[in-house]
């Protein structure tokens, strides 16, 4: 199958890498030319996993993003939601009928990016769909260097709009057999772990993540304390799910910690040995701030006040944050309210979801 990667982060190179050993015939695009380059070079990434490491050839890297979309049947953007609505611009001359567009994760990134290329006058039937995270426990150790520590076992993806679920959802399997539907899009946004993992990491290690030059959030940042609240915030999110009409199963995300029946299964102890996630944290620039908090856990707060959800720990968490940050974050882009979708009935919005605009 014809792939286009765009973007040029760990994961972008991780399913570079993967899908091109895979047999798939992989287009990466990012658009800094000059940090490409080496790939370019080479026409390869180094992809190290538990197996060792090897070069894999990528078809083509490029920052022609035209030449990564033509006649891709799938288009995978594995990029932080802050760069969704450029990235969206930047595809909106090229997608064509029948594409199938994913992101992992998205933030609700599936509605924001259809809605973004409609608004920009490309009107191609193209489905979107998003699911709870990376396909990839993946670290950068170069330029053209990737390490995968784990691979995802169980991907819940929405579809937008989803009367096109099963096209895409067969046409992602044959990329990703761990995928499978749950629905809309509003169901996939909902699975997004990093909004309930990151925030509570964030906030409750903010003076070692400031004292320290490195320190692992995901190791000695990861106690008792912070599980309970990462714990509570977590059956906020369920809540929310249920309280949409969305069933199990939920993906809670106690199971990432205590058994193998979560996304990546067994994984958090494999994450902490493998050290690449002790590392500097700004708690203004990260990506778990500027994404996952500022995006998507004033999303899951939005949603919340939409259904009617008492949400204490989401909207406490997003209080803290706004006030290291100097703003509300309860106004951001990506809510209910900024959408437009806050005065819409239960029912307005899952036939919007489900037919499109």
């Amino acid at each position: 199958m014809k792939i286009a990667i765009l973007g040029g982060g760990h994961g972008a190179y991780a399913a570079a890498a993967d899908l091109s050993e895979t047999g798939h015939e992989v287009r990466l695009w990012r658009r800094d030319a000059a940090a490409l380059e080496p790939v370019v070079q080479a026409g390869a990434i180094t992809l190290k996993d538990a197996a060792g490491a090897r070069e894999v050839p990528i078809a083509l890297a490029t920052a022609d993003i035209g030449a990564a979309l033509k006649g891709a049947e799938l288009i995978v953007i594995p990029t932080p939601a802050i760069a969704q609505h450029d990235i969206a611009l930047a595809m909106a001359p090229h997608l064509v009928d029948g594409q199938v567009v994913f992101l992992p994760p998205g933030t609700f990134g599936s509605y924001v990016m259809a809605q973004a290329v409609k608004a920009a006058g490309n009107r191609a039937d193209v489905a979107w769909a998003e699911t709870g995270t990376l396909p990839y426990l993946a670290r950068k150790h170069g330029e053209r260097e990737v390490n995968v520590t784990i691979r995802a076992i169980r991907l819940p993806t929405g579809v937008y709009p989803a009367r096109k679920e099963a096209q895409a959802i067969e046409v992602i399997r044959r990329a990703y057999p761990a995928v499978h539907g749950c629905g809309d899009a509003l169901s996939g946004a909902l699975m997004n772990a990093g909004p309930v993992i990151h925030p509570p990491l964030m906030v409750m290690n903010a003076a070692p993540l400031q004292h320290f030059e490195r320190w692992d959030i995901h190791n000695e940042g990861t106690q008792r304390a912070v599980r309970d609240v990462t714990d509570r915030l977590d059956r906020e999110r369920m809540a929310v799910r249920e309280a949409f009409g969305q069933g199990a199963p939920h993906y809670p995300l106690a199971d990432h910690y205590n058994n193998d029946q979560w996304m990546y299964g067994d994984a958090h102890k494999q994450l902490v040995k493998s050290g690449d996630w002790r590392e500097n944290i700004d708690l203004h620039t990260h990506r778990y701030i500027t994404e996952d908090t500022e995006l998507g856990l004033a999303f899951l707060a939005s949603a919340a006040r939409h259904a009617g959800v008492d949400a204490p720990i989401a909207h406490g968490l997003l209080a803290i944050v706004g006030g290291f940050l100097g703003r509300d974050l309860r106004q951001g882009p990506r809510t209910f309210e900024s959408l437009g979708l806050a005065s819409l009935s239960a029912s307005q919005l899952k036939q919007r979801l489900h037919d499109g605009e």
